[in-house]
């Protein structure tokens, strides 16, 4: 498991996310994460609190030749183990001390350009791609810490009872 945060930097999007050891979440999202459209733009929705992602994924992408890395897509936690399509809106994962609802995909925008291995000649192609596979926003039920190593599993709803 990946875990990522980025705290606010004037002047810089939130790409890419630097890796952590540990993560504490709150039902705002990470502490110390900084993700610029999800206070701009959707004024801290709550069902946009993290952003996961499957290293699956991750690796299908490398293959098809994008060099890309865990963190580059803003991704707060990335998934071992889990199916990409197993992340879908409504299901509820345990992960850590955390219990996340899937609420939405995220879909590929251009701040994906600023990503050395895209810019703009490859930006239109790497957002096709990536259309589907960029990760899914989760809402927070039940705060808590995430270390890396810690399990995931699909949450039954009895932790958030």
């Amino acid at each position: 498991m990946g875990l990522h945060r980025k705290a606010e930097t004037p002047g810089e999007r939130g790409l890419p996310k630097p890796a952590a050891d540990a993560i504490e979440v709150v039902s705002a999202g990470v502490v110390g994460d900084f993700n610029r459209y999800r206070t701009e733009i959707l004024h801290g929705d709550p069902d946009s609190a993290l952003l996961l992602m499957t290293t699956d994924n991750v690796a299908e992408l490398r293959r098809e030749g994008w060099p890309i890395r865990p963190g580059d897509f803003g991704e707060n936690v990335a998934i071992d183990g889990v199916a990409y399509r197993a992340l879908q809106p409504a299901t509820t994962w345990r992960i850590g001390d955390v219990v996340a609802q899937v609420s939405r995909p995220c879909d590929p925008c251009t701040f994906l350009y600023l990503l050395p291995y895209v810019g703009e000649a490859n930006g239109p192609r790497f957002l096709k791609t990536t259309l589907g596979r960029r990760g899914w926003y989760a809402r927070v039920l039940r705060p808590g810490r995430i270390r890396v190593g810690d399990p995931v599993r699909p949450d039954d709803g009895a932790a958030t009872r």
